[in-house]
């Protein structure tokens, strides 16, 4: 079994920028499409942005201009690169990836928080 590990979430003021991260705990695995999903209180998991095996990515409307998702493929690793960040950011942030077998792997959250 495979487990994704996040890192890189924290406390920001608005308009500032964070980096996520997210790897695979183990390596001979490949992944299919990769993506960023986020959960603020009281609200439905969306997703925030998806790129395919190929690097094309997708984003939410809201996100779009301000966020950027990139992987490297040879570690396993999805990132997500967020600027000038707004406080309706604020969520915890899920990774998620589907494997060769068509399995959705997530990893466990990590916190954004930004202030106003």
């Amino acid at each position: 079994q495979v487990q994704l590990v996040e890192s890189g979430g924290g406390l920001v003021q608005a308009g500032g920028s964070l980096r996520l991260s997210c790897a695979a705990s183990r390596s001979g695995f490949s992944f299919n499409g990769m993506g960023w999903y986020r959960q603020a209180p009281g609200k439905q998991r969306e997703l925030v942005a998806a790129i395919s095996s190929g690097g094309r990515p997708t984003y939410a409307d809201s996100v779009k201009g301000r966020f950027t998702i990139s992987r490297d493929n040879t570690r396993n690793t999805v990132y997500l690169q967020m600027n000038s960040l707004k406080p309706e950011d604020t969520a915890v942030y899920y990774c998620k990836a589907r494997g060769s077998d068509y399995t959705d792997y997530w990893g466990q959250g990590t916190q954004v928080s930004v202030s106003s």
